[in-house]
């Protein structure tokens, strides 16, 4: 049985795999005959193509995952980043790996559906949220002596630069030297590790910027950390990606478009206005390129349809009827899909100027936002000595104060990359470098490009 490591390096393309910034993994890919782009199905965002990767399928076919979050319809709530391994509803590649090799563990490292994981090892970021509302740094494992030794070894896992203004290349560094950890401890036959730098300045500063330059550079030293012990311990070195991130100048807001129209309902609750989606007509959960629309009632569609399709930065509108053609036909789907226009992205906010800005709008708040807000790797630019404010906050917090932590901006210009949509070349896509004997192998045969350059309504 040969053993096999997974490296999923998040944003990774042909394009900056052949830049001349990352020598090791381009030279890796050559050795396995070049880089292969592979083309990911809609929504191209981290938790469906994880998903999609774990199970070899796609969330209309059985496993479920139709985003990095959905509206759960029986709590009539919005719910962004779940982690349960118990929301994908097929067997994933670990399931299958103990069945065919009982003798030998399998190994997650900070993919997502980890919390809890059906691998027999696994790390995972997990913040503590203690009762007086501050946030610290740290990470669940299986089994829990894990994340012991990996802390004692190696320091607190560094979770405000892995995501928010602080995210950089020391987030990466730490889930390498944690994943060489487990491979030289626990010597599992199948690992699959995540390495999520170049997601950062990609979608800060575009993907033609320097600052992708040196992020490639960073990411590739890094990995080269894992590809000389794959070659040391003769591992079976496969690398991914998920999507490719392309370059925006600006965001369209599906969820104010219906707000104006008077089918989105918000509470006007003392911390501001909050999106009540049970009591909507229609609303969006945004996410990246794509959004799924959820419509209460059906004779709204070919309203909320209309509104949506006329928007500048929507490309299409899938309909209910389409939604199998491109994978989505289950029922955590929205009614609708929407995919933006190259170049654009679909920003989440909800409420208008005449409405009170909810007090989370401002703040590095994944979980009460029903919606993917990239704002949230960047400290606002109209702030007057951010550094400063930031430290006293800190220190408010730290003398056990209350303080809302609101130095995000919402200008959603600043954002310069995003992806979600199909890609719109193969340079500019994932990748698949893949060893003999991949366990994620079925994944990639069965791709096959989903519907493309459709305009406006999906007809």
């Amino acid at each position: 049985m040969r053993k096999h490591l997974i490296l999923n390096v998040a944003g990774l393309t042909p394009k900056l795999l052949t830049s001349g910034d990352m020598p090791r993994l381009e030279a890796f890919a050559y050795l396995r005959g070049g880089p292969s782009p592979w083309t990911p199905a809609l929504p191209a965002v981290t938790a469906s193509v994880q998903a999609d990767l774990l199970c070899g399928g796609r969330p209309g076919s059985g496993h479920g995952i139709v985003g990095n979050g959905w509206y759960f319809r029986d709590l009539a709530e919005v719910k962004m980043w779940p982690q349960s391994a118990r929301l994908i509803q097929q067997p994933t590649v670990f399931e299958r790996w103990r069945t065919q090799h009982p003798e030998s563990p399998s190994a997650q490292m900070f993919w997502w559906w980890n919390l809890p994981s059906y691998a027999d090892l696994s790390v995972t970021p997990r913040p503590t949220y203690w009762s007086d509302c501050r946030k610290g740094p740290d990470i669940h494992s299986n089994p829990p002596a894990l994340r012991q030794r990996l802390r004692q070894r190696y320091g607190e896992f560094p979770l405000f630069n892995f995501w928010g203004p602080g995210a950089d290349i020391t987030s990466t560094r730490w889930i390498v030297d944690a994943t060489l950890d487990v491979l030289k401890e626990e010597r599992p036959g199948l690992c699959l590790c995540y390495l999520p730098h170049l997601d950062y300045d990609l979608q800060r500063f575009g993907p033609d910027s320097a600052q992708a330059s040196k992020a490639a550079a960073a990411v590739d030293a890094e990995a080269a950390r894992l590809l000389d012990f794959a070659a040391a311990e003769d591992l079976e070195l496969s690398v991914i990606s998920e999507y490719g991130i392309e370059a925006v100048s600006q965001a369209v807001f599906p969820n104010r478009i219906l707000r104006e129209a008077g089918l989105l309902a918000i509470h006007p609750a003392q911390n501001g206005s909050i999106l009540d989606p049970g009591n909507s007509r229609a609303f969006a959960v945004c996410d990246h390129q794509c959004a799924h629309v959820y419509v209460a009632n059906p004779r709204d569609l070919a309203t909320v349809t209309e509104l949506l399709a006329a928007s500048p930065g929507i490309e299409t509108v899938y309909q209910p009827e389409q939604l199998e053609s491109i994978g989505l036909n289950h029922p955590r789907s929205g009614e609708l899909f929407c995919v933006a226009k190259p170049g654009w992205w679909l920003a989440y906010p909800y409420w208008l100027e005449s409405d009170a800005e909810p007090d989370f709008a401002r703040c590095v708040d994944i979980h009460k936002k029903p919606g993917y807000d990239p704002c949230e790797l960047f400290i606002d630019p109209a702030l007057a000595l951010p550094k400063v404010r930031i430290g006293m906050k800190l220190l408010a917090k730290k003398l056990g104060m209350r303080t809302l932590m609101n130095f995000i901006p919402t200008d959603t210009g600043l954002v310069k990359g995003s992806h979600g949509r199909l890609p719109s070349s193969p340079e500019l896509g994932p990748v698949f470098i893949a060893a003999e004997g991949c366990p994620l192998s079925c994944t990639f045969a069965a791709a096959t490009p989903s519907d493309r350059g459709r305009k406006n309504v999906a007809r």
